[in-house]
């Protein structure tokens, strides 16, 4: 769609050369948001791909995500054998509700900072411990863990101003074994809820709950709950307000599928043995 309240384009290729953000003023990475619907209150995009970021990054630390890096970049990535929990990526990558050339496009600093419930790679950067880094407006920096960076439905921790830079997962994340579940109203419809599961050597859990519930909730357990602990937890973590309600699954269903979903991550973690 054509933008035709836009008037001007600015491209920077450092930080330095980043404008003063102004009324009216939208961050340009794939666009793929930005060109879908009017936008009539925009009047100037600051077109980010001249900054040239490494897309992806792999160090003894663990792996660097640009926030421009696209999805399909990220699902092509060719992972360590050592990092356990790399089918999470191909996993969250497959539960975008987006055809291929969506997927060459879109980035996955996008699909953060749009902050829906359903969007998979917060489902997955969360469960993988990952750590936000952004550059705020007033030259600062600031570290968040991308399970407080969104703060509800289509809202998180960014000011007027900020610029999400990279997203960085620690290697011990990446050595933890893995466990999927969606579920959506129909086979290609969005997720209603996205549970991952992720489990150490030393049989703990940790419990990333997504697509159901307005915001990332993660559950943690110094040992592999079972079924009626793990039950109880959500329950009490987890209070009614915070299960999404819209055309893709009400609160109620959402919340099943949530509990059920979750026993069936612990039980298939509980039945591995290293």
């Amino acid at each position: 769609m054509d933008l035709n309240t836009i008037t001007e384009v600015v491209r920077p290729r450092t930080r330095a050369e980043l404008p003063a953000w102004q009324a009216g003023d939208a961050w340009l990475a794939g666009g793929t948001w930005l060109f879908s619907e009017p936008q009539a209150r925009l009047s100037r995009l600051i077109d980010l791909s001249d900054l040239a970021w490494t897309p992806l990054g792999i160090s003894d630390q663990g792996l660097c995500i640009a926030a421009t890096c696209s999805v399909a970049a990220l699902d092509g990535l060719s992972c360590p054998a050592e990092w356990v929990a790399a089918p999470l990526i191909d996993q969250c990558c497959r539960a975008f509700l987006a055809s291929f050339k969506i997927w060459k496009t879109a980035t996955v600093g996008g699909n953060l900072c749009m902050s829906l419930p359903a969007g998979p790679m917060i489902s997955l950067l969360a469960a993988l411990e990952g750590v936000c880094t952004i550059w705020k407006s007033d030259g600062g920096e600031q570290r968040v863990p991308v399970a407080d960076f969104v703060t509800g439905n289509n809202s998180n921790v960014l000011a007027p101003g900020d610029l999400l830079r990279q997203i960085d997962i620690p290697l011990a994340a990446l050595k933890r074994r893995g466990a999927f579940r969606q579920i959506a109203l129909t086979p290609v419809g969005r997720s209603g809820a996205l549970l991952i599961g992720t489990s150490g050597r030393d049989g703990d859990l940790l419990l990333t709950v997504t697509g159901s519930t307005i915001k990332p909730q993660q559950l943690r357990f110094a040992s592999m709950p079972d079924a009626t602990t793990l039950r109880a937890g959500l329950l009490v973590e987890i209070p009614d307000a915070s299960y999404h309600d819209d055309v893709h699954g009400k609160p109620a269903w959402r919340k099943a599928m949530t509990l059920r979903l979750a026993e069936e991550i612990r039980a298939e973690l509980a039945d591995f043995r290293p």
